[in-house]
């Protein structure tokens, strides 16, 4: 389930109090129990020491920390040849559906390039699929991404296509480390 808001496109994460622009990383889960604080209960949508199992789980953190302010769980999908986005979402405390004041903006744009990202690590030039929540949710991606409704296997089911993933990732800097939790 995709569940973040593209709030703004910008290359780093930004403040949203002070404006600054913070450094990123991104760095593969691999341990269940690491995972295990992040679940349903505190903000987190799922149970995320679950999809481990079955997907590559990476985190988006602050340079320099495991400060992590977004968890995407992505995996290959053969059939339509494209990077699957099992559950993609924003920390608690950047989400606006969950708080009035997020602390930093872009990390919706952010968990996008990531999974372009992977997808060409897969072998799939950037082409990627998800589920968005809900119909709001769909609109927003179609609308910021150009994302094509396919509503195949679920009703908000979308894809990005290898065009509009290189624009995403093109927006986006941050720096992908060897780093494995």
């Amino acid at each position: 389930m995709v569940n973040v808001w593209i709030d703004e496109l910008t290359p780093c994460l930004k403040d949203s109090k002070t404006g600054e622009i913070v450094q990123t990383e991104v760095i593969r889960i691999i341990r269940k129990s690491f995972l295990k604080k992040y679940n349903e209960k505190n903000g987190w949508y799922v149970n995320w020491d679950e999809l481990i199992d079955e997907n590559e789980v990476y985190a988006l953190v602050v340079e320099g920390s495991v400060d992590i302010q977004g968890l995407i769980a992505v995996s290959k999908n053969e059939d339509m040849k494209a990077a699957y986005i099992c559950w993609m979402c924003a920390n608690p405390q950047n989400n606006k559906e969950l708080t009035d004041e997020i602390k930093y903006i872009g990390v919706g744009g952010h968990l996008f390039a990531i999974a372009a990202k992977k997808s060409c690590d897969f072998g799939y030039n950037g082409l990627m699929t998800g589920f968005a929540a809900n119909k709001k949710l769909l609109k927003h991606y179609c609308e910021v991404f150009k994302a094509e409704h396919i509503g195949i296997l679920y009703p908000f089911h979308f894809a990005i296509d290898e065009e509009k993933a290189k624009q995403i990732m093109e927006v986006y800097d941050y720096e992908w480390t060897d780093e494995q939790i």
